[in-house]
């Protein structure tokens, strides 16, 4: 009878220097919008990606470091899809529509990222970043308010109700994708934002003080 040989371990793929950065900000990722960046030790990091930890400290210096690294990616990828949208051409009401679509594109495929910048220590840069898109966002209102002969200083405080309200919203959709589709969603946001802005007072005052 023919004698059984011992399973044998599958053998570990090597990777290039560049392949293995990779792996590791992958890994981190998911810990971090799992865990967040103090439940999470380069122990850890190690271990999921099947290497050592002086490799971790090798590629990144630390926990810290390689927090950033995740921190710098999500913020670009996001920057990039909005500053996208906005800088197209087409009436407004298409540009806000595409920017909403944009941002909830991101929480929808980078679910990971998203929980990162929006929680945790990630949250001053998710601020930062918030207030770049109101600046963007603030360019396209100043040209619709001049168009309608609205005041364009006023456009300001407008781009960061807007750019806070889906923000808030696609946090919220994140925990509850159940409730609707990424398209419906941003038709509800358009649908506030812009029949907001379309009936906009040129001098609003409070009700009750007037």
């Amino acid at each position: 009878m023919p004698s059984r040989s011992a399973p044998r371990r599958a053998r570990r793929v090597r990777m290039t220097g560049a392949e293995r950065r990779e792996q590791l900000i992958a890994v981190a990722r998911g810990l971090f919008a799992d865990k967040g960046i103090d439940g999470t030790s380069v122990e850890e990091i190690a271990a999921v990606a099947e290497v050592s930890k002086p490799v971790v400290y090798e590629h990144f210096g630390g926990k810290d470091a390689l927090y950033a690294v995740v921190v710098d990616r999500e913020v670009t990828t996001l920057l990039d899809g909005i500053g996208a949208a906005l800088a197209t051409e087409g009436r407004s009401r298409e540009v806000l529509e595409r920017a909403t679509l944009a941002f909830l594109e991101y929480v929808e495929g980078h679910t990971e990222g998203f929980r990162i910048l929006a929680r945790g220590s990630a949250a001053g840069e998710y601020a930062t970043l918030l207030g770049d898109v109101a600046s963007r966002v603030e360019r396209v209102l100043r040209t619709e308010f001049q168009r309608r002969d609205l005041d364009p200083r006023t456009a300001q405080p407008y781009a960061q109700a807007l750019v806070g309200m889906v923000a808030m919203t696609g946090q919220w959709w994140l925990d509850n994708s159940r409730w609707g589709r990424k398209p419906e969603v941003a038709a509800h946001l358009v649908n506030l934002a812009w029949n907001g802005l379309r009936g906009l007072e040129p001098r609003p005052t409070l009700a009750s003080r007037r």
